[in-house]
């Protein structure tokens, strides 16, 4: 186990901002991650636990307690067949993309669409992390987890998780602590089917359709990158959480008032807010369409220090010298944005740490 203190976040995050960390351990087994967390839950210290940064805004004030950086490793295949399909089982540590990857590769299919997100494999369940018509929730059979209450290792079966869209338990509860993630995937040279239009055009299929993993695989990353979604040292569209707002889900008669409310603002013949089925029953819409139309578009707050992605109005980007005090106050000055024109208040996917919008 690795100590250290005064240790600059931003050095751990995608967004490159945060301050220090009054204590960091990094912690690279599971007995490790163990200790550490009941140390500082012994001593009723704070606690952060770290992945790969990826969802992550920590204030410039940093962390007053324990970051514990979670850098377990391990893929077990417990089986792989046709009939059962594959149980792997993969430590919170491990990145996400090669897992992906890997399953590509041994033929393994229900992952493929999540392509080239960042972070590791153990933050993918607390946000229930989706793309493209993919949710991990679709392929998790158990989550192995310390219970900080009970001061025990617990097996969670995927109905005991709670997922819903962008969220789970452990994501509104900060008692568990993930440990490993058993995953049940397909035995299929093919891809699920494909629900993304964009993505079906990029492959030339209709959409709908399986094409072979590494041809899906290939797809994603094609779209991700274009809109600055793959991490790039070099490019500064990268330097960011990823999509900072969910879509907004919304009452059918909500949905309707903000199609009045659109036709009001931006005249009788605008074009109607994106629509999508939620599987709760209610309505979901683009949160990057509302941004754009709020008159936030790409590269909105160039040249910086933080700005909208030239590639993705979804996306807060660092370029290059921002804080997190610029980064929380150009998203704050969004989402106040969108709520004044349509009424919607955007709500924010990363977590913030120290501070809020």
């Amino acid at each position: 186990m690795q100590e250290s203190h005064d240790a600059p976040l931003s050095e751990h995050t995608t967004m490159r901002v945060g301050g220090p960390a009054q204590r960091l351990v990094v912690a690279e087994t599971i007995d490790e991650v163990v200790d550490a967390v009941r140390e500082v839950d012994d001593a009723q210290e704070p606690l952060l636990l770290l992945g790969g940064g990826s969802n992550l805004v920590v204030s410039d004030t940093g962390f007053a307690g324990t970051v514990v950086k979670v850098a377990t490793s391990g893929v077990v295949v417990e089986s792989d067949d046709s009939c059962g399909g594959a149980m792997v089982r993969v430590a919170a540590g491990e990145v996400w993309d090669d897992l992906v990857m890997q399953a590509v590769a041994q033929g393994w299919s229900g992952i493929e669409a999540l392509s080239g997100i960042p972070g590791s494999t153990g933050a993918t369940p607390v946000q229930n992390v989706g793309a493209y018509g993919q949710e991990v929730s679709q392929t998790i059979a158990r989550v192995r987890v310390w219970d900080r209450g009970t001061q025990e290792v617990r097996t969670m079966s995927a109905s005991q998780c709670a997922f819903t869209y962008r969220h789970s338990l452990f994501k509104s509860s900060s008692n568990f602590v993930v440990l490993d993630v058993t995953f049940q995937l397909r035995v299929a040279d093919l891809s699920q089917p494909i629900a993304y239009a964009d993505l079906a055009a990029g492959l030339g299929v209709d959409v709908g359709a399986r094409v072979p993993l590494a041809d899906a695989r290939e797809a994603v990353l094609d779209q991700r990158r274009r809109r600055g979604m793959v991490l790039d040292a070099a490019d500064h569209d990268t330097w960011s959480c990823g999509s900072f707002f969910t879509n907004p889900i919304m009452s059918p008669d909500r949905f309707e008032a903000l199609e009045s409310r659109v036709r009001r603002e931006l005249g009788a013949d605008a074009p109607a807010p994106p629509r999508f089925a939620d599987a709760s029953g209610g309505v979901k819409t683009s949160a990057a369409w509302l941004i754009d139309r709020a008159g936030f578009g790409k590269g909105f707050g160039m040249p910086g220090p933080a700005a909208l992605s030239t590639k993705h109005t979804l996306a807060v980007t660092n370029r290059g010298s921002a804080t997190a005090a610029d980064v929380a106050a150009l998203a704050r000055q969004v989402r106040d944005g969108v709520h004044d024109r349509f009424g919607v208040t955007l709500v924010n996917e990363p977590v913030l740490v120290g501070h809020e919008l």
